[in-house]
């Protein structure tokens, strides 16, 4: 189980592990096995993104079956056909170590201060996790003190737990089994699993349902290089409690930190019993046996943090690399701009609307058509002024209008006669709809009639070489438009 007191440090954001735990059986001569359970695969509900999971097992010939467990976990049951000097189980993953937040979620507002009763369908689904095992006088002693007055329910699961922390010194005990909740409070000393399944009585006699959870602690060593723990990251197997509270769901709480769970607690089993979240369970042919463990691991990677920023050495690369682009950019003619978008006002009436909020007024187009033409003339002489739509801002009914000034960069005019461009401003107004007391080949002088319409129409289909019949008269639809409007 885990060698030390978890730190209290935070675990940092944006750093991928890579966890390989080995546990191997050597036997002094083959034997045959019996059919094992592994529970070594994270359980559903773990909030540590796992970003891949390995299972390999010594010997190769066997038979394998995933299942889950009556509460939920992931079980795989090994049938070895052969007998076999060595039982190896490796676990391989790769964890995200990004930070969780213990406290984010919500809580039923029965639940919100302590006590609470379940209601009666959750309360029989919960029945194995609330009975009560291991009595003893000690036991009886300690919750008998815990006060009864009503507390909100997170602050009386933080103090428990603390309580817990504060009351039963950690250490590592190599001999299986847990201890009842009294050997625990009389030694004042035990390991993970010895004080989780203290918690675990003591919350379900103070009716909160409560379960063993077993898994992986992840710790990682803290940034600051004056820190007095030298200990670099470092994993094992750990143990603690679950306590299922309405709204919120199961809450991890850890005795030996004292602490909620957060993201370097990564479950593997969670039961209502400690015999059932037992890693490995098995039977072999007696034996002299010998026994390995090893948990290892290691970052794979790791952004840079305010609290560990980039080495020299990274800043070395990240210039080299800067270096290495401005050149393959230079080698290949590549130009890289950055526009933007200058505001034009007038110098007479600058509080009008139309230089303010206004799409459009009485100056603002002819000033911007004289605008373009100059700066035609100065920077791009031949180009084309072309008037077309401009942007289209939520809430306005049309889009806007723009002038846009096109040229070639080769010195060559797109466009010599600027008389033989139209007039924006004589074919602005649309066109009056033909009525009964209105030709449809009437207009006002200037604008475009139905029969010029016709005219260019006939015209470019026959230079496309396209049938008469191709051409088909459209009509605006006033009572539409308005209806749009």
């Amino acid at each position: 189980m885990a060698p030390t007191r978890p730190r209290l440090h935070s675990t940092i954001v944006s750093i991928r592990l890579a966890i390989e735990h080995r546990t191997a059986y050597r036997y002094e001569r083959p034997v045959r096995l019996g059919p094992h359970m592994v529970r070594l695969r994270p359980a559903p509900h773990c909030r540590t993104p796992i970003l891949a999971y390995s299972l390999a097992v010594t010997p190769a010939r066997h038979f394998v079956n995933w299942q889950q467990d009556p509460f939920g976990n992931h079980l795989a049951r090994f049938v070895f056909p052969e007998p076999t000097p060595e039982l190896t189980v490796t676990v391989a993953l790769v964890a995200d170590m990004t930070v969780i937040n213990p406290f984010d979620f919500f809580v039923d507002e029965e639940a919100r201060s302590w006590p609470f009763e379940y209601d009666r369908s959750l309360a029989h689904d919960l029945a194995p996790c609330l009975t009560r095992d291991d009595d003893g006088p000690r036991l009886d002693a300690w919750v008998a003190v815990v006060p009864r007055t009503p507390t909100p329910v997170i602050d009386f699961l933080v103090a428990l737990n603390r309580r817990v922390r504060d009351d039963v010194d950690y250490s590592v005990r190599m001999e299986p089994g847990v201890l009842t909740p009294d050997e625990t409070l009389e030694r004042a000393l035990g390991s993970c699993r010895d004080s989780a399944w203290l918690l675990v009585q003591i919350l379900r006699r103070l009716g909160i349902a409560a379960r063993f959870a077993s898994g992986y602690l992840v710790q990682l060593r803290p940034d600051a290089p004056e820190s007095d723990d030298a200990q670099g990251d470092v994993t094992d197997l750990h143990a603690w409690a679950e306590a299922y509270i309405p709204g919120a769901g199961w809450v991890g709480l850890d005795p030996t930190s004292g602490l909620l769970t957060g993201e370097g607690h990564i479950p593997l089993a969670c039961t209502a019993f400690p015999a059932a979240a037992m890693p490995i369970t098995g039977t072999a042919a007696p034996a002299a046996t010998t026994f390995e463990h090893d948990n290892i691991v290691r970052r794979i990677h790791e952004n840079p943090r305010v609290t560990l920023p980039y080495t020299t050495e990274q800043w070395a690369r990240i210039d080299a690399l800067g270096h290495a682009v401005d050149a393959a950019l230079e080698d290949g003619d590549a130009r890289l701009t950055m526009g933007g978008e200058p505001t034009f006002v007038s110098t007479k009436d600058v509080e009008a609307p139309e230089w303010n909020t206004a799409a459009v007024g009485g100056t603002k187009e002819s000033l911007a058509r004289t605008l373009a033409a100059r700066l035609a003339a100065d920077f791009a002489p031949g180009a084309l002024l072309h008037h077309g739509q401009g942007k289209w801002y939520p809430g306005e009914p049309l889009p806007r209008w723009q002038i846009g000034v096109y040229w070639r960069t080769d010195g060559h005019p797109l466009w010599c006669d600027p008389d033989l461009l139209a007039d924006p401003t004589g074919s602005s107004a649309p066109a009056e709809l033909p009525t009964e007391s209105a030709p449809a080949d009437s207009a006002t002088p200037g604008s475009a009639t139905q029969a010029d319409a016709e005219a260019i129409a006939t015209a470019l289909a026959d230079a496309l070489g396209l049938p008469a019949d191709v051409r088909y008269p459209v009509y605006e639809d006033t009572i539409a438009r308005l209806w749009t409007e």
